[in-house]
């Protein structure tokens, strides 16, 4: 398997950086050994628990078993526990952190249903008496626990160089374009709690990045041309995860002596990814089977299971009749569609699971793009390997003029790869704001609103008449700004 290796000897002083994308469906980790005078190497971490060995998929199932409030086990080995009700499994938890403003409307629409586009849907509860926080921690820690397996496994000495260099180790967390400092402060205790990093060091030895910045990173190591590319180029990159669909729009700004990409707009995220197909199928389900023996909850919870596992991830719209495996060869019930185990589908049947989920992909790109000229849309992610998406994206941008194209990795995670691409390259120089950014300051009254204060005015030791706790403006939303990092300083009373 083919990984990014700069092409740029490093300078700094040797460390370890670890990737990490713990996405709603999928999660992945990936690592980069820095050492002076040698071009960093991103590895991808494979080999996990569960999974067979000849797979070699860099990606688990973001899922977390537990046996009342007890750790059972994470990721792959979790499907020995899927039909065991001794044991419960948080999944779908990271919509729980989702902030409000990407929560809309109500659940949605129905089996035949012509309504617009919703993208808010029942978020599966947490085991009980196990809180975010919690299972936050515990998936971060079996990630860590797995990765020093692997890399003491895969580096020569790589014992000892973990053990060496494990307290001054950085974390690169990728995360949906519409979170912030709130969210980002969720995981850095989280990070914390699980060991990852000390309370003193977390705000040096953790990053964030967003999923949409991590992912055109991987696009551009890993597209097979990048002739397309040059001085000047508008490009848009579409992530589309379990979860949550990232879109930004990028300008090239230079290609020598290195790629430099800057964002023309604030970015776009949205609820609309994977398993609000997997929810609407099983809506679809639900009321097509019943009245069969089969549309009991247990048996279209495997119906669903098959859905996303197979059918889902090979539908791309011309395929007339669509399987759904999820018995034996003595289920059947031919009135409904059922031999042998296997649910027949109709090709508008599997569509309509799509459909409501793709139109707001496409209002929330047409948003983006609007008044701008775009010749290349890059689609990655999880969602974004489906054949469907990319082929109703095509059809749709093709007529503005758009080319869409993927970068076919199914069993790579793009956000976590791109992650430690990320960290190596820093391609992208300049960002678009999503919110208004500032502080809380004494300042001298010299506007008009002042003075609707004036009352609580003093003068300070310059014997200026001053305005207590303002808010002064350092980035102003969607402006442009050149900040790497914003560090978040907690603020202390000012008399």
């Amino acid at each position: 398997m083919a990984v990014y290796c700069s092409d740029i000897p490093y300078t700094a002083e040797e460390k370890i950086v670890v990737a990490m994308d713990i996405g709603t469906t999928h999660t992945g980790v990936s690592y980069v050994y820095c050492y002076p005078g040698q071009k960093p190497r991103v590895n991808l971490v494979t080999l996990w628990p569960g999974q067979a060995v000849a797979s070699g998929a860099a990606k688990i199932p973001t899922f977390v078993v537990y046996k009342g409030t007890r750790l059972e086990t994470c990721g792959q080995q979790a499907d020995d526990y899927l039909d065991d009700p001794e044991y419960t499994i948080a999944k779908w938890f990271k919509l729980h952190l989702h902030p409000e403003s990407l929560k809309q409307s109500d659940n949605p629409p129905g089996y035949g249903s012509n309504s617009n586009y919703s993208s808010k849907l029942e978020i599966p509860p947490l085991p009980a008496s196990v809180t975010l926080q919690r299972v936050y921690v515990d998936i971060m820690k079996y990630l860590l626990d797995h990765t020093k397996q692997f890399f003491e496994g895969h580096v020569s000495n790589g014992e000892s160089i973990w053990r060496r260099l494990r307290h001054r180790m950085e974390f690169v967390l990728a995360t949906p374009n519409g979170w912030d400092i709130t969210q980002q402060g969720f995981l850095r205790r989280a990070a914390i709690t699980a060991k990852l990093v000390t309370a003193g060091d977390a705000d040096t030895l953790i990053k964030f990045v967003t999923e949409g910045e991590a992912s055109v990173h991987y696009t551009l190591a890993y597209s097979p041309s990048k002739s397309w590319l040059s001085a000047g180029t508008i490009f848009a990159v579409i992530d589309a995860g379990g979860s949550t669909v990232d879109s930004t729009l990028y300008r090239c700004k230079s290609l020598e002596p290195h790629i430099e990409l800057e964002e023309v707009c604030a970015s776009e995220c949205i609820q609309a990814g994977g398993v609000f197909v997997d929810r609407a199928a099983e809506n679809m389900l639900r009321e097509k089977l019943c009245g069969s023996k089969y549309g009991d909850d247990d048996t279209r919870t495997d119906m669903v299971r098959g859905f996303e596992s197979k059918t889902k991830r090979l539908f791309d719209g011309t395929q007339t009749s669509n399987m759904v495996d999820f018995g034996g060869n003595k289920d059947n019930d031919r009135s409904y569609g059922i031999i042998k185990g296997k649910l027949i589908l109709s090709k508008d049947e599997v569509a309509q699971t799509f459909d409501n989920v793709i139109g707001g992909i496409v209002e929330s790109c047409q948003k983006l793009l609007r008044g701008r000229r775009v010749e290349h849309i890059l689609l990655v992610g999880g969602f974004g390997e489906s054949p469907y998406l990319k082929k109703r994206l095509m059809d749709i941008f093709s007529k503005q003029g758009a080319t869409v194209v993927t970068v076919e990795q199914p069993s790579r995670k793009a956000a976590a790869e791109g992650g430690a691409i990320w960290y190596i390259k820093r391609q992208v120089k300049a960002r678009a704001a999503r919110f208004t950014l500032g502080t809380i300051s004494n300042v001298a009254v010299h506007r008009a609103e002042h003075l609707e204060r004036i009352e609580s005015a003093f003068v300070d030791s310059d014997g200026l008449l001053t305005v207590r706790n303002t808010f002064t403006t350092l980035v102003k939303k969607v402006r442009k700004s050149q900040l790497t990092y914003v560090r978040v300083i907690h603020p202390i009373k000012m008399d």
